[in-house]
């Protein structure tokens, strides 16, 4: 896999801060290697959702309350407060109960550990980062992006394709910046 530059990860997400871009640099290619996303349409793919998700890397944590997801069965928000508790998170905001132990038992984490403090993790670079190649890998997403399928992978990710259009212009940035156009 060849690794992106910080000049690329700066033209993918023309308006994040070169301290974001230098803050996430390493994490972001070291979640791409760690899984699989190892091609420049595969990059350019996850490069343009997490440009979308994290505000081009401004965010690690969904800035909404996550009421909405107040007894989401889908998501594992079974009891009282787990909507609020497991709002999105990381860069590609992984949400809900069900995910957040999911992924705690990928790394070896307890993600219902009362004190957060291990889901607050998902807010640091490497964490944030990782958790949404994690995310990526188990949707199958790469082989989505093998074959053009932006709005497939706009409905697994956001769980609509209402933003899919609004999503157009970061994926166009994530391929100018890898050579694709």
């Amino acid at each position: 896999m060849k690794e992106i530059t910080i000049t690329q990860l700066r033209r993918a997400m023309p308006s994040a801060t070169l301290d974001n871009c230098q803050r996430f640099l390493g994490p972001l290619n070291n979640a791409m290697r760690r899984y699989d996303i190892n091609t420049p349409m595969r990059q350019a793919y996850f490069l343009s959702q997490v440009a979308w998700e994290s505000g081009s890397l401004r965010y690690t944590r969904e800035i909404a309350s996550g009421q909405k997801y107040e007894g989401r069965k889908d998501l594992g928000n079974v009891k009282p407060g787990w909507g609020i508790r497991y709002k999105g998170r990381g860069l590609i905001q992984v949400t809900g109960h069900d995910n957040y132990v999911r992924y705690g038992r990928f790394i070896g984490k307890d993600m219902e550990d009362t004190s957060q403090r291990n889901w607050l993790l998902l807010e640091k670079p490497e964490y944030a980062a990782d958790s949404a190649g994690w995310f990526w890998m188990t949707h199958g997403l790469n082989e989505l992006a093998d074959n053009d399928e932006h709005t497939k992978i706009t409905r697994i990710i956001n769980g609509s394709t209402v933003t899919a259009k609004n999503r157009l212009p970061c994926l166009r940035n994530a391929k100018i910046a890898l050579g694709l156009i």
